[in-house]
């Protein structure tokens, strides 16, 4: 073997590695200047039970300080990343633009030949990467309907969303109350992986809130 064949080789090898890091950064999302803020250790927030508010005397108020509360969870940003104001879902604390740059496609869960299910799988998955320690995974991930966008929206314009069966992909209010509660895409929001923080709260209590803002008349927060 020739001195100029090993230099080749040489070259090729390493032009490989480099090509091979710099798949794995754009599938696992990891870059200099746009982390996951991996390294910090999540500090889920309290969220109050539905009991808390038996004490409001007023329905309306009662049923305004309840999806309030329940706000916390919807305007986190483990909901807010898949609910975007454009077609391209968001990452991490900051909700900076998904790393690579994905589409949702008109079914929402990706582009043709690019589908969220190539990284997203049933379940949460580890990764070797220094910048982001898993890939979040549920069953059905994708992003939701463009109707239902919440990013850059108040409160109460969230509400109304929600109860509006023309934007809602004609749910009930029993049904949205069932989906939020026991959806195991919305679950997953509890359980998003080592790196990432909860939702406020559980679930459990979520859904909770959830009856009862339905039960006090679904009433809407002000603007």
């Amino acid at each position: 073997m020739t001195a100029r064949t090993v230099r080749l080789r040489s070259n090729l090898a390493r032009t490989s590695l480099i090509g091979l890091v710099a798949a794995a950064a754009a599938l696992f999302g990891i870059e200099l200047l746009q982390s996951d803020n991996a390294s910090a250790q999540p500090s889920p927030k309290a969220l109050q039970d539905a009991a808390m508010f038996a004490s409001i005397a007023d329905a309306n108020q009662r049923s305004v300080a309840l999806f309030t509360e329940a706000g916390k969870v919807l305007q986190h940003p483990r909901c807010m990343n898949c609910h975007p104001a454009t077609r391209r879902p968001t990452q991490a604390e900051t909700m900076h633009p998904h790393v690579p740059p994905m589409f949702a496609g008109d079914l929402g869960t990706g582009a043709p030949g690019l589908p969220c299910a190539t990284c997203h799988r049933q379940e949460n998955t580890a990764t070797l990467g220094a910048g982001i320690k898993t890939v979040p995974g549920a069953p059905h991930w994708g992003l939701a309907p463009a109707s239902m966008a919440w990013q850059g929206r108040t409160l109460g314009q969230i509400c109304a969303q929600i109860k509006d069966p023309a934007r809602n992909g004609g749910r009930s209010l029993a049904q949205i109350k069932s989906h939020l509660a026991e959806d195991h895409l919305v679950g997953w929001a509890w359980h998003p992986g080592d790196g990432r923080e909860p939702a406020p709260g559980t679930q459990v209590q979520f859904g909770k809130l959830i009856d009862a803002w339905i039960a006090t008349g679904a009433n809407c927060p002000s603007g």
